[in-house]
């Protein structure tokens, strides 16, 4: 198989496995910042569901004694438990836990929706028991029931909610809880940027462990790296307004390497002019920017997954590669497979497998063709490369030359997902702020192959893989894959 020489020493076995992964970064669930934090979430939670379902359970009461009061009833504190709970608490409440988690109301505290999403909530689960008792002839005695109960419950939550929110950061004050943030910014900006956060009240205490300024200079950003490794902040607050777009993206980058959210503190005009998703802030808008997602278990799936497909796909079509093993050896002289050289997760270099789809000596005659290169950027793609044998042709349009990197999956030095590893020649040209594309392994498939393929501007695939590594999710690798079948079938971009 021919291949060239590595610039670089081979990785090791760990290397191989994808460690610089930033998904798998230090069994992130493991640590103990974020098992401090999941417990803190999980508490907070299961605090709002107690307060959710004894506030439904005393409204439903409310509305209860308030129509026993307009019928001229006996009131008994028993009714509750006569009517209540054996009849339609078991029913009603995973109802009410259920759409209350689909409205937002047990998201983190800055982000968790207010009283009248509670109110909004509420008629939800009154209209979905109302569809299921006429569904099922059920007798409504009072038809008044379902919305007094509907308003009684909305205070009742309402009021233990906030009894709640005062309650547990009052706890969180005597514990010394503090949200330990490192500021960026430039001169009087990120003195103003402190001034607010430390000026804010209401919330959990801020502690502005460091601030930092001109990270244009190499020293500032070392020294900022040295911080978020040392400290561990909860937040990096970034005054984005100082900086040029690539200095931006490298401190981003930076911090979600480390595994710390940033949050952005844009100036008044750029509010106006631009969309985001707002995060009520410690006396100033913040627009939050969370590192991709760095959960262990969900890497550990993402590998399993690939693993398991990869290993299925080999065994179950070795007769077809064997095929087309044969197609390519005998349409013209040469290896069956090729060994290209390829930039990987971290930057290191591997042997990326292909079916081989040019003339032996193809890698020799690229200096030759580089003036007819039809790729922007880094990229070199030629439409009719004369180097592409007649089987290659067919192998590229369809992506069956690819099939070998399923032995690299096997490996760990690919994903089925992820952004498309370069090569040498390629990697050399890029831009710095082109990189943060290296913080995940590589794939098969991504964004690019559905998107437009060969037919995008470099950059344009760049910012894929930006979308792709800061909203990546085990569900949206299935949806690439299968989006994929039909790109690839339909030849869109492929050359």
């Amino acid at each position: 198989m021919p291949t060239e020489a590595p610039s670089r020493p081979p990785a090791s076995a760990a290397e191989a496995a994808g460690s610089d992964d930033v998904r798998r970064s230090r069994v992130y669930l493991l640590s103990r910042g974020p098992v401090v934090g999941l417990l803190r979430r999980a508490l907070s939670v299961g605090a709002l569901i107690l307060a959710d379902v004894a506030g439904l359970a005393l409204g439903v009461y409310a509305a209860l004694v308030l129509r026993a009061l307009v019928y001229g009833d006996t009131i008994y504190w028993s009714i509750l438990w006569e009517t209540g709970p054996a009849e339609w608490l078991p029913f009603l409440a995973p109802i009410t836990v259920l759409v209350f988690l689909q409205s937002g109301l047990y998201a983190p505290r800055e982000r968790r929706a207010g009283a009248g999403r509670v109110l909004g909530a509420l008629v939800l689960v009154a209209l979905i028991v109302l569809a299921f008792g006429l569904g099922t002839d059920y007798d409504f005695s009072t038809t008044g029931l379902i919305p007094t109960a509907v308003a009684t419950s909305a205070l009742a939550i309402g009021a233990l909610r906030a009894a709640y929110g005062s309650i547990a950061l009052e706890f969180l004050r005597v514990l010394g809880v503090r949200r330990r943030l490192i500021l960026v910014g430039e001169g009087e900006t990120l003195a103003d940027l402190e001034r607010q956060l430390r000026a804010a009240r209401g919330g959990i205490e801020i502690e502005v462990v460091e601030t930092v300024s001109d990270v244009r200079r190499p020293e500032s950003l070392e020294r900022l790296a040295a911080l978020l490794e040392a400290e561990r902040p909860d937040e990096l607050v970034l005054a984005e307004a100082d900086f040029a777009e690539e200095t931006v993206l490298g401190v981003v980058q930076l911090a979600h390497r480390h595994g710390v959210k940033v949050k952005l503190a844009p100036s008044t005009t750029e509010i106006l002019v631009h969309e985001g998703e707002y995060v009520p802030g410690q006396g100033l808008p913040l627009f939050e920017l969370r590192p991709p997602l760095l959960s262990g278990v969900a890497w550990v799936t993402k590998r399993v997954f690939d693993l398991v497909v990869a290993g299925l796909v080999v065994v179950l079509g070795l007769p077809f590669w064997l095929l087309l093993a044969a197609a390519v050896k005998l349409d013209s002289r040469g290896p069956v497979l090729y060994v290209d050289r390829r930039i990987g997760v971290g930057e290191r270099e591997f042997g990326m497998l292909k079916f081989r789809t040019m003339v032996a000596d193809a890698a020799e005659r690229q200096d030759e063709l580089e003036d007819e290169n039809e790729a922007s950027g880094p990229l070199f793609k030629i439409r009719e490369d004369p180097r592409v044998t007649r089987v290659g042709k067919l192998l590229r349009r369809l992506s069956l030359d690819e099939l070998p990197q399923l032995v690299n999956v096997l490996r760990g030095q690919m994903s089925l997902v992820g952004p498309r590893p370069l090569p040498l020649r390629d990697h050399a040209m890029l831009d710095d702020w082109h990189k943060a594309r290296y913080l995940v392994l590589p794939g098969m498939t991504g964004l690019w192959q559905i998107s437009g393929r060969s037919g995008l501007e470099f950059d344009d695939l760049v910012r894929l893989d930006f979308t792709y590594i800061e909203n990546w999710s085990i569900w949206s690798d299935v949806s690439i894959i299968v989006r994929t079948i039909p790109a690839v079938l339909s030849g869109r971009g492929a050359y």
